[in-house]
């Protein structure tokens, strides 16, 4: 899935200050967007990829990330699973108590947060326990329960050693919401044709672009080359079999795309700084 990121308009109820979104459901509904708002999701159960900026990794359960605003982002979640997505998506505007709210000297450490957010940040260790069960207060919470509740959320954030930034330093995106017929065609093209050979050629036509004016306009919207954007997708597609099932690493690497070991095995290590054995004795025994 690749695209120029759409602009979304985040829908909020007119007695609340944020969003609370709870997912139950085949997947979760969006492409690839960006908003104003900052954005925490919690994929309590799912199970596919989230790119955030220039960054693709695989989706396991129990999955936390900080968005911060602007970014182009989306969680994708693969057919393997019937309705396997159940997540809590938070929105809110960094302004949402006010214009002067994050000028007050105790907010210090959550402006530095929100910051550090612009490039993505996944949450692990004991902080992602503990904002999990703040998380799924929150969603049960109303009045000012729930705004308390999200300024717990913020205020541990804020105190983590264990936040992981995605997105590179150097990822510009061009945010142009106006081509988003364009790259939906894109889009759906390299989902449906993923296990198959995807050549720039078919799909510059599809997007009805010259070859080289089809790699341009990619690499400006995803900070990747075709070839990259699509073997990250098909390496993270792998991590989820390695650890789901116990087919061969051979068979896994065939039925992700790939046309033999030597180039999967590449791939797979520039992905994931691991080799397919070591990830599957690491994150097979965890689940």
């Amino acid at each position: 899935m690749a695209a120029k990121p759409i602009l979304e308009q985040v829908p909020r109820h007119q007695d609340e200050s944020f969003d609370c979104e709870v997912i139950h459901g085949r997947d979760y509904g969006t492409r690839w967007h960006f908003h104003p708002e900052v954005q925490i999701t919690l994929a309590i159960r799912s199970n596919g990829y989230r790119i955030v900026g220039d960054n693709i990794s695989p989706l396991r359960d129990g999955d936390l990330v900080l968005v911060g605003s602007e970014v182009p982002h989306v969680w994708q979640q693969d057919e393997i699973r019937e309705a396997a997505v159940h997540a809590i998506v938070l929105r809110f505007t960094e302004d949402f108590l006010g214009r002067d709210f994050l000028a007050r000297p105790e907010m210090a450490a959550v402006v530095k947060l929100l910051q550090r957010a612009r490039r993505g940040l996944e949450v692990n260790g004991k902080t992602r326990r503990e904002v999990t069960q703040r998380l799924l207060v929150l969603s049960e919470a109303t009045g000012l329960d729930r705004v308390i509740a999200l300024l717990g959320v913020l205020d541990v954030l804020a105190r983590a050693n264990d936040l992981k930034t995605l997105a590179s330093a150097g990822f510009r995106p061009q945010l142009d919401a106006s081509d988003q017929e364009r790259m939906g065609r894109i889009m759906r093209h390299i989902q449906e044709h993923l296990t198959e050979e995807i050549a720039r050629d078919d799909v510059a036509r599809i997007a009805s672009l010259s070859a080289g004016a089809f790699s341009r306009y990619f690499r400006n919207r995803t900070g990747k080359t075709l070839p990259e954007y699509v073997n990250e997708l098909r390496i993270g597609r792998s991590c989820r079999f390695l650890v789901e099932t116990d087919a061969p690493v051979t068979e896994i690497a065939l039925d992700c795309g790939f046309q033999n070991l030597a180039n999967f095995n590449r791939w797979f290590r520039k992905v994931t700084s691991t080799v397919p054995r070591d990830y599957r004795s690491t994150f097979g025994r965890s689940r």
